[in-house]
């Protein structure tokens, strides 16, 4: 993709994906209070199944979140008494992830802004829009983690928006 008409749609893309995460990053701790990571964090553990806590390898892995990062956000969840860690039953080295009751509560309270920022968030789509979009964001997850740069096939020409 040698073309700088043919390489301006996939950057313009990239660039509103970063666009649109800092959005919801500012928007959300305005709305909401938290970080969309102390709200991905109780969503995780907030899902049916996860009552007795998830290990914190699992939680890294279904955030796609680095152990460092996790790790400050738990910190800070810990401090307002939302989750805390406990020893694995099964493996006493490994730690498990539990929200705690206050921290359901919070989570509780938080559903009527949650529901509203959607209701915003998504005003113009439509329910098919909105399964649409669903669907190519999984599919470019899907691809992203299948990124693997060959460095003789990569190009050193800069792209610029």
């Amino acid at each position: 993709m040698t073309d700088p008409q043919a390489r301006a749609i996939p950057n313009r893309l990239f660039f509103r994906l970063f666009q649109t995460g800092n959005v919801l990053q500012r928007q959300v701790q305005k709305e909401m209070g938290v970080s969309t990571v102390q709200w991905a964090v109780l969503g995780a553990l907030s899902r049916p199944g996860y009552e007795n806590g998830i290990s914190f390898n699992e939680l890294t892995e279904y955030l796609i979140v680095s152990r460092q990062n996790l790790d400050g956000v738990l910190k800070r969840l810990e401090r307002d008494d939302h989750v805390v860690r406990i020893a694995h039953p099964q493996d006493g080295r490994a730690r498990l992830v539990l929200m705690t009751a206050q921290g359901r509560a919070f989570w509780e309270s938080l559903q009527p802004k949650i529901d509203e920022f959607y209701r915003q968030a998504l005003a113009s789509f439509g329910f098919d829009d909105q399964v649409s979009l669903l669907h190519y964001l999984n599919k470019l997850n899907a691809d992203l983690a299948q990124v693997e740069i060959d460095p003789a096939k990569a190009t050193t020409e800069p792209t610029v928006d």
